[in-house]
């Protein structure tokens, strides 16, 4: 476990760097799912999901193409979206209404995004392994993924 929280302390900060004083969202969406996507092991997506419309609309990616439009409610995305609280699936077969965007996921983890306490959208990361996620990659990824709105709110200074 040790291993893997040094590589998340390493990923924030990477993300904070790369991302400090840049404010086009999208930019950072970008750059932040291809830095997730390519510092974590065992990983076949990373996605941003924003609220918008009363459903999820696809964000900024990287992996295979992924379900553009998820409704509230359905799927993991659309559980989180509707309890706004993380999910943690360590065998997507086994939840309920899972949607297969990519037939290879075998387990993901969606956490919530907010921005100024409302409910902005979610990221969601697949694994083509079983069991991949855990509480340490929650707790991290709840901190990274609004770095993506500007350093400055993260670290607590004034916009």
């Amino acid at each position: 476990m040790a291993e893997k929280e040094q590589r998340y302390q390493l990923l924030l900060a990477q993300a904070k760097a790369l991302l400090d004083g840049e404010t086009d969202l999208v930019a950072n969406m970008s750059n932040l799912a291809s830095l997730i996507f390519n510092e974590l092991p065992n990983l076949n997506g990373t996605s941003f999901y924003r609220f918008k419309n009363d459903e999820l609309i696809l964000g900024p990616f990287q992996g295979k193409p992924a379900c553009m439009h998820i409704a509230i409610g359905s799927g993991i995305c659309g559980t989180v979206a509707a309890t706004l609280r993380s999910e943690i699936v360590p065998n997507v077969h086994n939840f309920s209404g899972h949607i297969a965007c990519d037939s290879a996921s075998k387990s993901e983890i969606v956490v919530p995004i907010f921005k100024n306490e409302q409910f902005w959208g979610v990221l969601d990361l697949d694994s083509p392994e079983f069991n991949t996620f855990d509480e340490i990659d929650e707790n991290y990824l709840k901190q990274i993924a609004p770095i993506i709105f500007g350093v400055k709110e993260i670290v607590g200074k004034e916009n």
